[in-house]
Parts: C-alpha cells; sequence; structure tokens
C-alpha cells in the first residue's frame, strides 16, 4: 500500500506535524517539539508560513 502525506485527526492546530509523524513512522510529540525548535531558532519564523503553506495543501485524512 502507498503512504500518502496527508493531515491527521490527531490534531492540535491543524493536523499538519502529526500526518507528517505518521507519514515518517515517528512520534507525533517529538514531530511537534521539533518544528517549534525550529520555527523558534530560525530567523524570522520561516516555520509559520511553511505550515499556513501545508495547511492549506494537504489533503486531510478521512
Amino acid at each position: 500500500m502507498e503512504k500518502k502525506l496527508r493531515r491527521s485527526k490527531d490534531q492540535m492546530i491543524a493536523g499538519v506535524c502529526a500526518g507528517i509523524a505518521e507519514y515518517m513512522g515517528l512520534d507525533t510529540t517529538l514531530v511537534r517539539v521539533g518544528y517549534v525548535l525550529l520555527s523558534i531558532l530560525s530567523a524570522g519564523f520561516p516555520g509559520t508560513l511553511l505550515y499556513i503553506i501545508l495547511w492549506l495543501v494537504m489533503p486531510k485524512s478521512y
């Protein structure tokens, strides 16, 4: 079966981090913490823009 990148129903905001975690087979909390750290430590918070773009582009899981 082919894995597809989708937003997860296990969501805190939009399910983007949980969807990435499910796709990669990682713990959801690790992906969320990694995302927050990457966003805070990078200049200008490009992670927020990336999250919004992924929210709009990634289909919902049914």
